[in-house]
């Protein structure tokens, strides 16, 4: 059959997947049972995930996890995880219980800008066009107004608008570029109304202001905020780090310090020692309805700020005190887009407490770092195989379609024997004999 088909997304649910099975499957019968097993029962709540994007035909799970005990401003959360790595939750619950009795995380806001841009080439005169921004700026903002005045009305808006000459980095090319303050809202959706608005007259008024051809290429929100920036720390006294896995404090904090130390230098070690850092970000940002990926993409780049990639989390030890923190860009919302639509992400949000964007953020990095510290915390003492072996010994059963009866009997055995996934396979087939 063609693989070409034209008016695909005309097409009701079930005539799409009735393609896509005829199309693709060899056994239709239980790929239809598979995707329409997912289906949700409830046709209202179904009706509202197919509408979240285009061409849908099921719904695809995540496992939405909790991590309790964290204590943030001397205040207890609970926080939502979605993600589907195992080790994950546990990793986080288990730094949020052994900061619980060191006083906690402490967290801090530091800015919440964000940054658009109109962008533009120019061939006349430099200095007439600065001249024709100084002019039209206050224009730009007072036509905006209709756009922004909800959102000033509860305190956000406009910030500034700047002209950057960006000519010597590709030839005519310069930006409009504005800060905006959006409270609770991520803002993409304000920032763009608002940035075409500047587009449009920057365009009209230029026309006949200006000697010189002027064109927009394209009004777009950026993902990088190295303005909108949150601090989460940890910090305690060195003898205070002791535990049951850690019997000589003061050797632990030296060998921690150096892991971050090494990840702060060497670009290998940072990527995957962010891409630590991220698996608890992404999770709470997920299941909060926030958009993950450019959380990803603004964070990344500002692990790239000073020329090299590197560590995002820091460490000192001095006077006695070992401290480990953590400064992020973070763009969230709390109003606004899925949050006000997906069930669960309503129910993570009121799981928290209801918080504001300012809040979440502070919960977000704290998630974060809590994760980086009990994985380098496990690569600096038992490695970080055991306890993620064993988290993942699960799915190496129902890999396996492990029964009930042996899923129990090869957990006990693995509670006393390392677990490799040819332990594992070794495990069942002994049993099964």
């Amino acid at each position: 059959m063609p693989k070409t088909i034209y008016g695909f997304s005309k097409l009701s649910k079930s005539e799409k997947v009735e393609w896509l099975l005829d199309t693709y499957f060899e056994d239709k019968t239980n790929a239809r049972i598979l995707v329409t097993q997912y289906w949700n029962s409830n046709e209202k709540l179904q009706k509202l995930h197919d509408e979240f994007i285009e061409n849908t035909i099921t719904n695809y799970y995540l496992p939405l996890g909790v991590a309790p005990n964290f204590l943030i401003n001397n205040m207890l959360y609970t926080i939502p995880m979605a993600i589907e790595e195992s080790s994950v939750v546990a990793a986080a619950s288990k730094a949020a219980k052994f900061w619980l009795d060191r006083g906690g995380f402490k967290t801090e806001v530091i800015s919440t800008e964000k940054i658009g841009q109109v962008h533009f080439t120019f061939s006349g005169d430099q200095n007439e066009l600065k001249n024709f921004f100084t002019t039209i700026k206050p224009k730009l903002i007072s036509k905006s107004a209709p756009i922004t005045k909800n959102m000033q009305r509860r305190g956000g808006g406009i910030l500034d608008i700047e002209l950057r000459d960006k000519t010597t980095n590709l030839n005519n090319y310069y930006q409009l570029h504005a800060t905006f303050e959006t409270l609770d809202a991520m803002g993409a959706n304000f920032i763009n109304s608002c940035l075409e608005q500047f587009a449009k007259i920057f365009k009209e008024e230029a026309e006949s202001s200006l000697n010189g051809d002027l064109d927009i290429v394209m009004s777009i929100l950026s993902n990088y905020v190295p303005n909108c920036i949150v601090r989460a720390e940890v910090s305690c006294k060195i003898e205070e780090l002791q535990s049951k896995d850690i019997e000589n404090p003061a050797l632990f904090a030296k060998k921690y310090k150096q892991a971050i130390d090494i990840a702060e230098i060497e670009p290998y070690r940072a990527v995957t020692h962010n891409k630590g850092i991220m698996n608890g970000i992404d999770a709470v940002v997920l299941a909060t309805g926030n958009d993950f990926r450019a959380v990803e993409a603004g964070i990344h780049a500002y692990a790239s700020r000073n020329g090299q990639y590197s560590s995002l989390t820091h460490c000192s030890v001095a006077d006695n005190i070992f401290k480990f923190w953590i400064e992020i860009p973070l763009a969230l919302g709390t109003v606004g887009g899925l949050t006000s639509l997906h069930p669960l992400v309503k129910f993570a949000l009121e799981l928290l407490e209801k918080p504001t964007a300012r809040e979440l953020m502070q919960i977000v990095a704290v998630a974060g770092l809590a994760q980086n510290f009990a994985a380098v915390k496990s690569l600096t003492t038992t490695g970080i195989q055991e306890g993620h072996m064993k988290m993942h010994l699960m799915n190496i059963l129902n890999q396996f379609e492990a029964t009930s009866a042996e899923k129990n009997e090869l957990v006990e055995h693995f509670k006393t024997n390392v677990v490799t996934h040819s332990a594992v396979v070794e495990a069942i087939e002994n049993l099964r004999k």
